[in-house]
């Protein structure tokens, strides 16, 4: 499925922001383009960089990176549940409140990789093996329309859009 066959996510410009920063793209090769260019990203910050933040009360590089994994996990998630047809509405999440709780400060890059790894090859699993009807299924989260492959886009997008904010606020 591509990215122009989905519907925006409703009125929230918040989300269609992610969508927004991924070209007409399919969405296994966003998955799977995603993980490739990010793992090269994050293998080349130099260690000195992972407890950096570029002004008071902004996140540290590490912490942007957990915020990633983070999103990815709970939008991945979702899109588990929509799938299998769960018509239970789920809640949104402070991601402050996580990223305070992620030990970000004391992680090294290895150990974020492998977190990343894990994350990721388990959305590109999930999202391989759902069919097109699948795919269409519509749930509600943080009180928004999502369809499972909207997810799937939105989890591209948002790396893409911190990657972005990495490379033109942290370096």
């Amino acid at each position: 499925m591509r990215k122009s066959e989905i519907q925006n996510l409703g009125d929230s410009n918040f989300y269609n922001t992610y969508l927004n920063a991924l070209e007409d793209v399919n969405l296994m090769d966003a998955l799977h383009e995603g993980k490739e260019w990010f793992l090269d990203y994050v293998k080349e910050l130099p260690l000195e960089k992972m407890g950096y933040s570029y002004a008071e009360n902004k996140w540290s590089v590490a912490e942007v990176l957990i915020h990633i994994i983070d999103t990815e996990r709970i939008f991945q998630y979702r899109a588990f549940r929509f799938s299998r047809k769960d018509e239970t509405a789920l809640p949104g999440f402070n991601q402050d409140a996580y990223i305070d709780e992620s030990n970000g400060l004391n992680r090294n890059k290895e150990d974020i990789l492998e977190e990343y790894l894990a994350v990721r090859n388990s959305t590109i699993t999930l999202f391989k093996n759902l069919g097109n009807e699948q795919l269409k299924r519509v749930g509600i989260a943080s009180g928004i329309p999502w369809s499972v492959a909207g997810l799937g886009f939105v989890i591209s997008g948002h790396q893409k859009h911190h990657t972005n904010i990495l490379l033109d606020k942290y370096q």
